[in-house]
């Protein structure tokens, strides 16, 4: 199947916490000033994305994935989540504090939800001064004082702040209690999974006037209680290469800083690549076609492709694989 560079209609999602980035910095489609996701690629049942360009435009990825699974997948992905998308691909306009929270194992996930954990990373697009995330404890506590801190409203007392620029990239693992500051925009990489035990929202009351709903019971048994350094992610930014980031058992991002053209040959992968372009602008080719991207937006490359050519003299990638 000729299966060209594939770009998808953004899911936009209205988020308490949204605000109007997306559409300022990105020229999203926004609709409204509290949007606060934008999901580029989603198998998530209700928000399965569509293609934008190209013949198969109008096609939904889970089709392509259900008509042609190795190929689009590769057959070790197939082998491991069958013919679903493994991946979630996001960015977030966080306006105001997201809720604090964390996200169960895929033993638990699967346990209680029938579905995959959510191991995800950050990289942060922008940023305002000043601009922080909470990622872990800012000591080892134990389950007894984190319950303590709820009843209290004293759980921020706790927890590890770190200030942020462009460019920090951050690893969640599963366990890790975690939230995103006001003034970041990043690209989140994550399993496919909707899962979030949220457990603190600042009180804040939804347009309803309502409270969300915290899940204070279901975390307690998903939480990691330690102080751990393990989220700040180093990585090379030699330019006109491929850097890793991250190498997990759910995928591997890599950086790529053009300033020339760059060619891979892909033909051993045996997975799909993702390309979010995170600035700057960037052609993907492969031998069934090409589409071109800019900041803020993705691209997804199919597993049948034997090379991938990026055209750019300025462009910063993000790619994805398994």
């Amino acid at each position: 199947m000729n299966l060209y560079p594939l770009k998808f209609n953004p899911i936009l999602k209205e988020r308490l916490w949204g605000g109007t980035k997306l559409g300022d910095i990105f020229g999203k489609p926004i609709e409204n000033d509290i949007t606060g996701e934008s999901w580029e690629l989603s198998t998530v049942k209700g928000d399965i994305s569509v293609v934008a360009n190209g013949d198969l435009s109008g096609t939904s990825l889970q089709d392509l994935i259900d008509t042609n699974a190795e190929e689009v997948l590769g057959a070790s992905v197939v082998s491991r989540f069958g013919k679903e998308f493994p991946i979630l691909i996001k960015f977030i306009d966080a306006k105001q504090d997201l809720s604090i929270q964390l996200h169960p194992n895929d033993e638990l996930a699967k346990k209680r939800h029938n579905s995959f954990g959510k191991t995800e990373m950050w990289y942060i697009m922008d940023a305002d001064e000043g601009a922080d995330l909470i990622i872990g404890f800012n000591k080892d506590v134990t389950k007894e004082e984190y319950q303590k801190s709820i009843e209290d409203d004293k759980l921020l007392d706790l927890l590890n702040y770190e200030k942020v620029k462009e460019g920090d990239t951050f690893f969640i693992n599963t366990g890790k209690i975690h939230a995103i500051g006001a003034g970041v925009v990043l690209a989140e990489i994550q399993q496919t999974s909707d899962v979030t035990y949220r457990v603190f929202d600042f009180n804040r009351k939804d347009k309803e006037g309502n409270l969300r709903e915290l899940h204070t019971e279901m975390a307690l048994d998903a939480m990691d209680y330690t102080k751990k350094d393990d989220f700040k992610v180093a990585y090379d930014t030699t330019t006109d290469t491929v850097n890793e980031m991250v190498d997990c058992p759910y995928f591997k991002t890599n950086y790529i800083k053009l300033t020339k053209d760059l060619t891979q040959d892909i033909s051993k992968r045996d997975s799909f690549t993702i390309f979010m372009c995170v600035s700057g602008a960037a052609t993907v080719v492969n031998e069934f076609g090409e589409a071109s991207i800019k900041k803020g937006e993705t691209v997804l490359v199919s597993a049948n492709s034997k090379s991938i050519e990026l055209k750019s003299n300025g462009a910063t990638l993000l790619e994805v694989t398994i």
